[in-house]
C-alpha cells in the first residue's frame, strides 16, 4: 500500500540526473564520500576536487556520482574551447587582409636594379603591393639612374622609391645616388654585392656566401665556388629557399619597407 521501497535499486538512476560541464571553481561534493571541493582540474579521466583546505582528491566522472547544492548531478569534462583563429600573415610578416583585391595601380613605382630583385621583392612583399596598387619595375642597372628620374618627372602624387644593391660609402652605387636630389624620390638599398647574397646563406645550404676577389664577375664566382654551372640554375635553387621575410638579411627588410612607406604616404596616392 505504500508503493515501492525507496531503499531498493539503484536511487541514482530512479530519476533523469542533469549533466553539469565541470568547470574550473565549480564546488560540488562526492556523493559517497562525503568529501566537498572545488574544481581544480583534470587527472587520468577524473574530476580533482580542492577543499577549503587545499586537500585535493580524484574522483571518477561517474553517473550520478556528485551534488551540486543538494542535488543529485553528473559530472563531464567541458568541451575543449576552439581556439582563436591566427591571423594570417603575409609573407612579409603583416597581417593579410581577407576580402581585399589588388588595386589599381598607382602613379607612384619602386625601381629595383634588375629582374632577379623584382622576383625576390614580389615574393617577399608581392600581396602587400598589390593591396597598395604599386608597381615594382626593374632597371636594368642604375648607371642611368639620374636620367631615369628626369624622364619619369616625380611629383608629390607621383613618387618613386629605388632599391640599390651595394649602397656602402664609397662604391659606384654611392656616387650615382648622390646625384639624385629629387624630394619625391628616396633611393635606399642594401650593403650587399647582388641581391642574392641578400638571402641568408643557410637557406641555400651555404655556412657563408663564397668569397669573390675584386675584378671577378660576383655571380659566376659563387656559381664556381658552389659547384654550379649556370647562374639561373643558381637563381631558381636561391629563389626557391625564400619563403618569407625571415629567409633574408635585416638590411634588405628595412631598405624595403622604407620605400614602401614612401611610396604610399597618402599625399601619394593619387592616380595618374
Amino acid at each position: 500500500m505504500y508503493g515501492e521501497d525507496v531503499l531498493t535499486g539503484n536511487w541514482r538512476r530512479r530519476k533523469t540526473v542533469p549533466e553539469v560541464d565541470a568547470e574550473p571553481d565549480l564546488v560540488v561534493e562526492d556523493a559517497d564520500s562525503g568529501f566537498c571541493g572545488a574544481v581544480v582540474g583534470f587527472e587520468f579521466g577524473a574530476v580533482v576536487l580542492e577543499d577549503r583546505r587545499g586537500k585535493r582528491r580524484n574522483f571518477p566522472l561517474e553517473p550520478a556520482a556528485f551534488l551540486l547544492e543538494g542535488q543529485v548531478v553528473t559530472l563531464r569534462r567541458p568541451a575543449a574551447a576552439k581556439a582563436a583563429p591566427q591571423a594570417r600573415r603575409t609573407a612579409s610578416g603583416s597581417t593579410a587582409l581577407a576580402g581585399v583585391r589588388a588595386q589599381v595601380a598607382k602613379a607612384s613605382r619602386i625601381w629595383v636594379e634588375g629582374i632577379h630583385d623584382a622576383a625576390l621583392v614580389e615574393r617577399i612583399w608581392g600581396d602587400d603591393l598589390r593591396i597598395e596598387g604599386v608597381v615594382v619595375e626593374p632597371l636594368d642597372g642604375i648607371d642611368d639612374l639620374a636620367g631615369a628620374v628626369r624622364e619619369f618627372r616625380p611629383a608629390p602624387g607621383r613618387r618613386v622609391g629605388v632599391l640599390v644593391d651595394h649602397l656602402v660609402p664609397g662604391s659606384k652605387e654611392s656616387r650615382i645616388v648622390a646625384a639624385v636630389t629629387d624630394p619625391d624620390v628616396l633611393v635606399t638599398g642594401h650593403p650587399y654585392i647582388d641581391v642574392w647574397q641578400a638571402v641568408k646563406p643557410e637557406r641555400v645550404g651555404l655556412r657563408a656566401w663564397p668569397v669573390i676577389p675584386p675584378g671577378q664577375p660576383w655571380k659566376e664566382g659563387v656559381c664556381r665556388a658552389v659547384g654550379i654551372a649556370e647562374p639561373y640554375e643558381m637563381w631558381r635553387r636561391i629563389l626557391g629557399s625564400v619563403n618569407s621575410y625571415k629567409d633574408v638579411e635585416t638590411p634588405l627588410i628595412n631598405a624595403m619597407e622604407r620605400l614602401i612607406d614612401f611610396v604610399t604616404e597618402p599625399a601619394t596616392q593619387d592616380t595618374p
